[in-house]
C-alpha cells in the first residue's frame, strides 16, 4: 500500500448491496444506541420504538456507521452505511 493511501482509495471488490446480516447488525446496534438516549438523526413523527426509529434512519441514510468487510486475503473494505444499497423488497416491508 502506498503511503497515505487508505483501503477505501482502491477500487472495491465487494458488492454495493447491504447484506441481510449487515442490515440486522446495523439496525440492532443503532436501536440499542437509541434506547440508551443517543441523538436521533431524523425527525420523529410519534415513533417511540427504537427499532422503528433505526429503520427510519436507515431509509433516510442517516446512520453514521461504517461497515468493515474482511476479504479472504486478510485485507478489508470499509463502506459507509450511506454508500450501500438496501434492497427494495425490505423497504416495502417496513415502509
Amino acid at each position: 500500500m502506498v503511503e497515505g493511501e487508505t483501503p477505501s482509495d482502491k477500487p472495491r471488490k465487494t458488492t454495493r448491496y447491504m447484506t441481510k446480516y449487515e442490515r440486522a447488525r446495523v439496525l440492532g446496534t443503532r436501536a440499542l444506541q437509541i434506547s440508551m438516549n443517543a441523538p436521533v438523526m431524523v425527525e420523529l413523527e410519534g415513533e417511540t420504538d427504537p427499532l422503528e426509529i433505526a429503520m427510519k434512519e436507515l431509509r433516510a441514510r442517516k446512520i453514521p456507521f461504517t461497515i468493515r468487510r474482511y476479504l479472504p486475503d486478510g485485507s478489508y473494505e470499509d463502506w459507509g452505511v450511506d454508500e450501500l444499497i438496501v434492497e427494495d423488497s425490505w423497504k416495502r416491508q417496513i415502509g
